[in-house]
Order: structure tokens, then sequence, then C-alpha cells
């Protein structure tokens, strides 16, 4: 008989309502597979994204669906030519598969080995779960796509969140000039995450302020905002400065602008390079809540606000 565990589901998209708390079969461990114990899982606005079915043409799904991309935990099972982790290991993952099924927000998942990297040591399951899915999209973002070089300049737009919060830690380790955007109430975050100037998005032209600290221009801006704080940041780029977003799919930007979009995918290798940043002290996860399995309704609505600092995580 097969292993059970507890897990969120929904069995079809649309509102939170959708997602119930089951018992269900833990996935068969198949060869060059791993079988993790999660201890938490953390929880990203795609999450809900992929829940209200708005990916459902960009990834392939099959019902029931468990969500949850990213996790913590550890190593209980392998399969055949599974090697390079022992039973017992402390691991942590970016975890999407080809197909959107078997999610994170359970009691255990099942995972090709290669999306595996060792936890970092210096960091507890809850924060070490808020790394992979923000910090390899914005290590994707700032180094991959956007190219960011020590003593340059990046504009961070929604500098407060999961993704910009890692984003901030990453360039500052980089060796590069930081601003970050945000409402005003969170400048003190950034800045205590290395910051070298903040900028409130409410009341005033994000790219003239930004101008003002920076005369020439920026190298990069990183957008994990959109909307009318990307439009106004535009007027900050250099000529040949590069704009890479995680939400903007390039409609209606001047031809001209040099323009990247990322969706992140997994990388343990950089995972790695974020958990060497992690244990060195250069990359530090903000936990502001703690959610249980059974309130991934609620871990969820909030996500939704768009208005969460650093990460929230759930604890199966």
């Amino acid at each position: 008989m097969a292993k059970q565990m507890k897990a969120a589901v929904y069995d079809e998209f649309g509102g939170a309502d959708k997602i119930k708390i089951r018992t269900v079969d833990v996935p068969e461990v198949k060869e060059g597979e791993v079988l993790v114990r999660i201890k938490a899982a953390g929880v990203n606005p795609v999450d809900a994204a992929v829940r209200e079915g708005y990916l459902k043409d960009y990834l392939p799904y099959e019902f029931p669906i468990i969500p949850g991309w990213d996790m913590a935990g550890i190593v209980e099972d392998r399969g055949f030519s599974a090697r390079r982790f022992e039973v017992g290991d402390e691991v942590y993952a970016y975890a999407r598969r080809a197909v959107v099924q078997h999610g994170t927000f359970a009691e255990y998942t099942v995972i090709p080995e290669s999306f595996l990297a060792r936890k970092p040591q210096n960091m507890s399951f809850e924060e070490a779960a808020g790394i992979p899915l923000v910090g390899l999209t914005a290590y994707q973002s700032m180094f991959d796509a956007g190219n960011l070089q020590e003593n340059q300049t990046v504009l961070i737009l929604g500098g407060s969140g999961g993704v910009g919060s890692l984003g901030i830690q990453l360039a500052k380790a980089r060796g590069a000039t930081v601003i970050g955007v945000a409402s005003e109430k969170n400048h003190a975050f950034m800045k205590e995450l290395g910051a070298d100037f903040t900028i409130d998005y409410k009341d005033q032209d994000v790219g003239a302020a930004a101008k003002e600290v920076a005369p020439d221009g920026v190298d990069l801006i990183f957008d994990c905002a959109s909307g009318d704080t990307l439009q106004q940041s535009l007027a900050a780029l250099k000529p040949k400065g590069k704009l890479v977003s995680i939400l903007h799919h390039g409609e209606g930007l001047d031809p001209a602008i040099d323009f990247q979009y990322v969706f992140v995918e997994p990388n343990a290798s950089q995972l790695d390079k974020l958990r060497e940043y992690a244990e060195s002290g250069k990359l530090k996860v903000h936990v502001s809540q703690t959610y249980t399995l059974a309130d991934t309704v609620e871990a969820l609505n909030q996500i939704q606000t768009q208005h969460t600092r650093g990460k929230i995580v759930l604890v199966p």
C-alpha cells in the first residue's frame, strides 16, 4: 500500500476556496529522483497565479494539483542512480516540474535529484525555503539576463518583496550601487538589506527621483512591480542600459529598449552559489510570517495582497 501524506490540493482552477487539505498518496520515487520530507515551503505570488489558471496556456498541468514550488527538507529515500545525497541530508530546491501537479504544499515531495542543493547550514528550514524561487529569479534576472557588474547601478522596482529583497542583497554582493523602490514604510527595511538609495513610488515620479541620485542614469532596471512604476522608471535607463522584468512581457515598450522577460528555471549550481552567499552572511531571508498546512488558503490570500514584506512560509 502506498505511503500517504497530508497535502493542499485543488481539482480545478479558481479562487482560494478551491483548495482542500486532503490525505493523498506520496508520489512514487522513480529513477534519478529523491523523496524529501518537507520541513518548510515558501509561498510565492506565482502559486496563486497558477491556481487562478493564469498560466494554464503556458505550463502543462494535471489535476489534482498540489501547489508550491519552493521547499527545504530532509532526504528520506532515493531512487536508482540518485546518489548525490544521503538519506538524512538537509536540502533545498526550486521544485517546479515539467508538469504542474506535485508541488511542495505537502508533507513530502518527490523531485529529480538534479534540482536539489544542500541547505545553507546557518539558516532555519523556514528561512532556507524562502530562497529558491526568489533567489534564482533575482540571480537569473540580474546576473544572467542583466549582466550586472561591479560598480554599475541597478534600480530595483518592488525592492521590499520576496524577489526584490534578495535582489538588493545579491546586487550588493556583486558590488553594484542599488536604488530600491517601495512604499516609504519599507525604506528602512531596504536600507538594512543594503540599498544605497530608496525611492517611494507614491506621490512622485520614480524616473525623475532615480535621475536625482544617478544623474547619468542606471545600467539595469530590475522590474518586480510593473505598472506605472515601470513606465516612470524608463526615463532613468541609460541609452545602452538593460530592462529585465519578471512581470512585463514587453508589450508597448519602445523597441529600442534592450528588454528581457525572465521566468525562473531550476538550477542547482546557482542554488549552491546562493547557499555560499547565505553562509558568508551576504544573504538573509526575512520571514515575515509562517502558516501551517491547514492555513494554506490564508497564506495564498496574503500573498495576493502584493504587500508582503520579505517571505511567508508554510510549515507542513
